[in-house]
């Protein structure tokens, strides 16, 4: 299993996937590897989710996970569905207790203080920020690397290919979480590659 630090850096860019559709899981993850993109976080927001990691799994080369991971039981349901890591909007202590006994690169949601306070004592390091924009921006996350120097970010959340290489230049974030590769409906595989791989140029 990869320690989360070398999933965030495989990639300048985790493509945060929501999945309508199981049939569409393979041809994107196929997509999206092809264009250099390999880190795919499948969100749990629809009902197809847990399915299209199981899906996305089968294509080589793609590191899959699982987002929006609430609870203990969302964390179970996706370790069972093959998923390598597991990201969260938030940090709560069960969940938090949960991920770490598990064993699973654990990427949980900050956007203050006193959340990264709260992942410190449980010995995570590694954090998503989240809402990135809406928590403040590159701003916001700047002054808590200036306290927190040692921890290490992937911010999401409003990010688009325009703005990533500025929370990228900011030494502490490894990764940005992004959607914008993905058109709505049918996924048009051609699209999504290019794109991907202008995510990919990005690191």
């Amino acid at each position: 299993m990869k320690p989360i630090e070398t999933i965030m850096r495989t990639s300048p860019v985790i493509a945060v996937l929501v999945i309508e559709d199981v049939a569409h899981a393979r041809p994107i993850a196929e997509a999206l590897v092809a264009g250099g993109l390999r880190v795919l976080e499948v969100t749990l927001r629809t009902a197809a989710a847990l399915d299209a990691i199981r899906e996305m799994k089968r294509v080589d080369g793609a590191i899959v996970g699982a987002g929006t991971v609430l609870n203990p039981q969302n964390l179970r349901a996706s370790i069972d569905a093959g998923a390598e890591f597991i990201v969260s909007p938030g940090l709560t202590e069960p969940l938090g207790k949960a991920a770490v006994e598990s064993g699973i690169p654990f990427l949980p949601g900050t956007a203050n203080a006193g959340d990264i306070m709260r992942g410190l004592d449980l010995g995570l390091t590694h954090f998503k920020f989240f809402p990135a924009m809406a928590a403040g921006g590159t701003p916001a996350l700047k002054s808590l690397t200036s306290v927190f120097a040692d921890c290490r970010f992937c911010p999401t959340g409003g990010i688009t290919q325009d703005t990533a290489p500025d929370w990228l230049a900011i030494p502490q974030v490894l990764c940005v979480g992004g959607s914008w590769m993905i058109g709505k409906g049918t996924p048009d595989t051609t699209a999504i590659t290019a794109a991907a791989a202008k995510a990919a140029s990005l690191g």
